[in-house]
C-alpha cells in the first residue's frame, strides 16, 4: 500500500474519533467519496493500525444507528421553513 493512502487512512480515522464525525461529513472534509472512507477505515487502517481501526469503528457504528433520527429531523427542519414562506 503506498504511503499516502496509510497516512490518509490514519487521518481519516483521526478525525472520524476527534469530531464524531459521519462518513459523509468525513469524505467531504478529505475530498474523497464516501466509499472511500469507508475502505479506508474498515480495510485498509486494520492493517496499519488495529486499535485506531476499531475506535473509529465504534463512532461510526453510533452514526450509524442514529441516522434515521437525524434525518427525520432533517425533513422536520426542511418543511417548518417550506411551510413557514
Amino acid at each position: 500500500m503506498k504511503d499516502y493512502i496509510e497516512e490518509r487512512a490514519v487521518e481519516i480515522a483521526t478525525y472520524i474519533i476527534e469530531h464524531n464525525a459521519t462518513v459523509r461529513q468525513t469524505a467531504k472534509e478529505f475530498g474523497v467519496s464516501k466509499s472511500t472512507v469507508h475502505k479506508d477505515v474498515t480495510d485498509r487502517l486494520l492493517q496499519i493500525n488495529p486499535v485506531l481501526a476499531r475506535n473509529a469503528r465504534k463512532v461510526l457504528n453510533v452514526n450509524k444507528s442514529e441516522r434515521h433520527i437525524r434525518g427525520g429531523l432533517a425533513t422536520r427542519e426542511k418543511y417548518l421553513h417550506h411551510n413557514s414562506k
